[in-house]
């Protein structure tokens, strides 16, 4: 029998940066996976200027390296139109745009089937606080 599941995630505010969020992905969809014997997770981030990415899950220079080159990738020193809401905005529309704001992950038996170095990362492109929501939407067979 095919069910779906929904869940809305609010992350707290952070500014720049890259940082691994798989525990607070599980943690916010742990009533709902535990029905799934095999399916799909789709994470999407309603936001143009902050993405998702899967990456190591280990090293914490991995996160720091993948902020660096994102900004040497869209630096703020362009001559961007854009400029409405400040230097950092149109980069972080760039990098959301290259990046992505959603994910499909596996279920297999109850749980996100990622391998084993990969992690959920939460790219936040602007440099102040800003809090981001997730919608996340599980399909696939019941256990």
């Amino acid at each position: 029998m095919t069910i779906w599941s929904q869940v809305e995630h609010t992350f707290p505010a952070r500014s720049k940066g890259s940082y691994l969020v798989t525990r607070e992905i599980e943690q916010a969809i742990s009533n709902e996976i535990k029905q799934y014997k095999i399916g799909m997770c789709n994470l999407f981030l309603q936001h143009t200027s902050a993405s998702l990415c899967l990456n190591e899950n280990v090293c914490e220079e991995v996160r720091s390296d993948l902020t660096m080159a994102l900004d040497h990738m869209a630096p703020e020193t362009l001559r961007y139109q854009h400029t409405d809401e400040g230097p950092d905005d149109m980069p972080g529309h760039v990098k959301s745009a290259v990046m992505g704001v959603s994910l499909d992950i596996p279920i297999r038996n109850g749980r996100l089937a990622l391998g084993t170095w990969q992690g959920i990362y939460l790219c936040e492109h602007r440099t102040y606080q800003h809090r981001r929501r997730v919608i996340i939407t599980m399909q696939g067979d019941k256990k």
